[in-house]
């Protein structure tokens, strides 16, 4: 369905000459339907087509996934000979009105300013110590809190768990993408190929699970928390202001989370492991294993989480999550100051979750060798 007056109210402010607008359904496909319009104008009869796109499968599940798809076809139909040129971009805003999104040759985003320390800093602190300190247990702990709030939103849909899945491996800014960025020489073509269809595998084995689709953040990596000062109080008379960036604390800890990504719902292994393989990747570069701070930091995340969670099925899934965050944390373009022996000790970890037939925290430095 459309909304015929939003778009006719559109039509009737573009083509002012108009007279008399018609909209009829000309039909359907797997990917969307097809609307004929008809303006009625002094010069006789100008024809249109709008196109829908359904809002499940094939990639489509967001409006902002349907977006890049009628962006690329407004810049694209009108270089290929003999195809016919797209007109315009409609969007359907909250009120019912109907604006043009198109013409635009780059996209931006604003967002609000917050000011804190992220998690890298903590994690490079940790180099210094032998055990957590009682504030690095707390930030742990309201980050664990958080992910467990969150997580145990639900949603029934087995293609955007799916969807979840395909993405880890295949989207650009995923394992494949993301090896794609490697500069030559730092794995064969071959060994990537090898992750990448030992993570395909997972995938297969991970379908069935699909009732554990959840609310996610979708990239919860140090650099997207920034822990900050408690807010003050409100007065009686206070209110508090809309509050657009996500928010968790426990414990006296107060942080604000960055750049939510690809998509609202997904495996909450994905949210776990964007931040446990900091963990292991900061002990690799500073040690060669897993100890000390950082090995009680991991054991305590995921034993906090799965306390909070009951969610020991976790260590059955997060083998094809670590494989695309070890990927990221092991690039050279990311991380230039590793050895290339950290970065075999990191894919050797790679390797061996994925042979595993699930991930054993007390095994942690046995994957490294």
């Amino acid at each position: 369905m459309i909304n015929e007056a939003a778009i006719k109210a559109y039509l009737q402010k573009n083509f002012p000459d108009a007279v008399q607008i018609n909209i009829r359904k000309l039909g359907s496909g797997v990917q969307g339907s097809g609307f004929l319009i008809e303006l009625k104008t002094s010069a006789g009869i100008q024809s249109y087509v709008i196109k829908t796109l359904l809002s499940e499968g094939l990639g489509h599940d967001y409006p902002s996934d349907r977006a890049s798809v009628f962006l690329l076809d407004l810049d694209e139909y009108k270089n290929l000979l003999r195809h016919v040129k797209a007109i315009d971009v409609l969007s359907e805003m909250e009120d019912g009105s109907i604006k043009s999104i198109g013409g635009g040759k780059e996209y931006y985003l604003l967002m609000e300013k917050t000011e804190g320390d992220h998690y890298f800093h903590d994690l490079a602190e940790f180099s210094k110590k032998d055990a957590l300190n009682d504030v690095d247990r707390k930030k742990i702990k309201a980050m664990t809190s958080y992910l467990a709030e969150i997580h145990s939103v639900k949603k029934d849909s087995k293609t955007l768990y799916w969807r979840k899945l395909r993405d880890t491996v295949g989207h650009g800014e995923c394992l494949m993408g993301v090896f794609d960025t490697y500069p030559d020489g730092t794995l064969t073509y071959n060994e990537m190929a090898e992750i990448i269809k030992k993570s395909v595998d997972w995938i297969a084995r991970l379908k069935p699970r699909y009732s554990r689709l959840s609310q996610i953040h979708g990239d919860f990596h140090p650099g997207n928390i920034w822990f900050t000062p408690p807010s003050p109080p409100l007065g009686k008379d206070s209110t508090p202001p809309h509050p657009p960036l996500a928010r968790g604390g426990k414990g006296g800890v107060d942080f604000v989370l960055l750049d939510r990504s690809r998509g609202p719902w997904g495996e909450p292994a994905d949210d776990v492991t964007a931040l446990t393989i900091n963990y292991i990747f900061f002990s690799v570069k500073n040690f060669g294993d897993v100890r000390g701070a950082y090995l009680e930091g991991l054991n305590l995340f995921f034993n906090e989480y799965v306390g909070l969670t009951g969610d020991n099925e976790i260590y059955d899934v997060v083998a094809p999550f670590f494989a695309f965050r070890g990927a990221v944390v092991a690039n050279p373009v990311f991380y230039p100051e590793l050895t290339s022996e950290q970065r075999g000790i990191i894919f050797r970890f790679v390797n061996n979750v994925l042979a595993d037939e699930s991930f054993k925290l007390e095994r942690v430095n046995d994957y490294l060798r």
